[in-house]
């Protein structure tokens, strides 16, 4: 072997050792723990919604003339998208034959129809009371709650919606016994849930949930990724609720935003700028369904109030917080 021959296969290995150096350094001055957070905490990511229970009288016909329906689900899609309403929460109430299901032909139909628009399904939800010392009533709810499962799955929604119960009477004083009922309904619900691919969102009704304590309590008792919290702001019964409010996101799956965090008929609107810093701060990500009400101190038009509760929301959504 040449002396040439030698220094150039020396020049080679040196070039090898210095790229492996290179390399080396690059993967130790990249901490993996960095790498995994920005995976692990994407920035907020919210999505606006409406709840149908805005237009709960136009559905039902209740103070409606002849006390029959003025408005339908279809013909609400077809609003939210002259509006540019990207989701909407079907709410179970207004299906034909409800607390029965719905036929397929119907679900599919609806499906369809909030497809071709370009509108999601953000969930559904019916109504129930697991809260009730009878063990019939809550099987009994426990049995529709699972046929609601498969049509949430059926329609494509996330969510179904389902209720604590009110305090029974008698039960004052004993929300521990109470909520152990709750839970064990929550827990086969959810389990039902997770075989249809539907979670169960528990919400917040100033009920037997009047505090974000007492729905952390029973979110972790259910103890199942198929099951969370559907934020209901306007309903949490403490001093300020927006502490609340940001207390329990990360356990929520879904929301109902209204337009006072103090209850019906409160004149206190909410404050969006906070609501969104919070949401925003607290990453998020998911829809955020707006629901607004009836109140009969004033007059009530969601044709008007839904948009306007709208924009007041996009505004702050578009705005950058410190």
């Amino acid at each position: 072997m040449t002396t040439r021959t030698i220094e150039t296969n020396k020049l080679k290995l040196f070039r090898l050792v210095a790229l492996a150096i290179i390399v080396i350094s690059s993967c130790r001055f990249t901490p993996v723990s960095a790498q995994g957070s920005e995976k692990e905490n994407p920035p907020a990511h919210i999505k606006l919604a409406l709840n149908a229970y805005s237009f709960n009288d136009m559905l039902t016909g209740n103070r409606q003339k002849d006390n029959k329906p003025t408005l339908t689900l279809p013909a609400l899609l077809d609003w939210c998208a002259t509006q540019n309403i990207e989701a909407i929460d079907v709410t179970g109430y207004y299906f034909p034959g409800y607390p029965g299901v719905p036929t397929d032909e119907y679900i599919y139909e609806l499906k369809h129809k909030a497809f071709k628009l370009g509108i999601d399904i953000s969930g559904t939800g019916i109504k129930n009371d697991f809260a009730s010392p009878d063990p019939a009533v809550r099987a009994a709810d426990v049995k529709r709650a699972k046929e609601w499962i498969v049509v949430a799955s059926k329609l494509g929604a996330p969510v179904l919606r389902l209720f604590a119960g009110e305090i029974p009477k008698g039960y004052e004083n004993k929300w521990d016994e109470v909520a152990g009922w709750m839970i064990d309904c929550f827990k086969e619900c959810a389990a039902f849930g997770a075989q249809h691919g539907v979670i169960i969102g528990i919400q917040n009704h100033g009920d037997m949930l009047q505090t974000a304590d007492q729905c952390i309590k029973v979110v972790k008792a259910v103890n199942s990724k198929w099951a969370g919290l559907i934020l209901d702001t306007g309903n949490f019964k403490v001093k300020d609720p927006y502490v609340d409010i940001e207390a329990v996101i990360p356990y929520t799956v879904n929301w109902q935003a209204k337009e006072g965090v103090f209850g019906i008929g409160s004149d206190v609107a909410t404050d969006v700028p906070r609501l969104m810093k919070i949401l925003k701060r607290s990453g998020y990500r998911g829809y955020l369904p707006i629901e607004t009400l009836f109140v009969k101190t004033k007059p009530y038009d969601p044709y008007v109030l839904v948009p306007a509760f709208f924009h007041k929301l996009k505004v702050a959504q578009d705005t950058e917080f410190k």
